[in-house]
Order: structure tokens, then sequence, then C-alpha cells
């Protein structure tokens, strides 16, 4: 196992954030557990940026409980990924605005493909990740290691 310094830690989750165009999103409502994929655009380390369909089953299920996990991973145990719980925000449909506009602008900057959902009845979503867990089997990092987000109040 390698011991990684608090920055490399950082180094690794921003590189994995970055290098990923979308992410695996669990929640749980009362239809039971779910999981999508789903695109999204990062602003920092702890702050995810997405939209959901309007009548899907993860909105749904984030209305009734806003905790969920996040897995960003190509799929591959051997390439770095990450894994958190998150807490889950609408900031867009009917209470939308300007925070809305802004998540669909810094997703399409990210991932101009998602360009093609945005014309269709989708809500912002905001994720505020309290700590991450960063593994990275081929760099020797396993077990993962957390890095803790700003405290929140």
């Amino acid at each position: 196992m390698t011991t990684l310094e608090p920055t490399a830690v950082a180094d690794l989750v921003r590189n994995t954030l970055a290098a990923h165009k979308s992410l695996f999103l669990a929640t749980a409502g009362s239809t039971g557990p779910w999981v999508g994929g789903v695109y999204f655009a990062e602003r920092g380390e702890f702050t995810l940026d997405l939209v959901l369909e309007d009548r899907g089953r993860t909105l749904a299920a984030i209305r009734e409980n806003p905790v969920v996990s996040v897995v960003v991973s190509t799929g591959s145990p051997m390439q770095p990924f990450l894994q958190a719980q998150a807490f889950a925000e609408v900031v867009g449909g009917d209470i939308g605005g300007d925070e809305d506009a802004r998540v669909r602008e810094l997703l399409v900057a990210k991932v101009p493909e998602a360009a093609a959902f945005l014309g269709a009845p989708v809500t912002a979503v905001r994720l505020t990740v309290p700590k991450w867990r960063a593994t990275d089997i081929a760099n020797g990092v396993l077990p993962g290691v957390e890095l803790p987000g700003p405290r929140m109040p």
C-alpha cells in the first residue's frame, strides 16, 4: 500500500473527476434503490452539478430522500475510482433561475454532448460531497484513502 500526502489525495480526486464525464448515481426512494448513469460537471472537488429527467425515478427518489451515493469510475477496478455519499439539492425546475442556467452552462462546457438532453424536460441538481474515498489499485492505493471536504455548518 502506498501512503499518500493530503495534497496527493486531493490531486487524485481532482484528476479522476476531470477524467470522467459521467458517474453512477444511487438513490433510494419509496420505489426502492436505483442506480443510473449521469453526466456531471464539478465545481471543485466537493460540488458536482448534473441534470435529471423531470419524470424520472432518480429525481423522484432525490425529492423523497436527498442522501445519495456516487461512484466515479470507468467500471474497471484497475482504473482510479471515487466513491462517496452526497447530499442532493434540486436547484432547477420550478426553483431554477440563474442557478439552473449556470448548472446547464457548466455541464455543456465539460460535456458538450449533454446539450442534447437540455432541450428535454430536465431539472438541475447539485451534489455536495462531504468526503471522497479514492482508490487507485494500479498505483498501490488500496484500501482507498479519504479526502475530507470542508466542514459543513
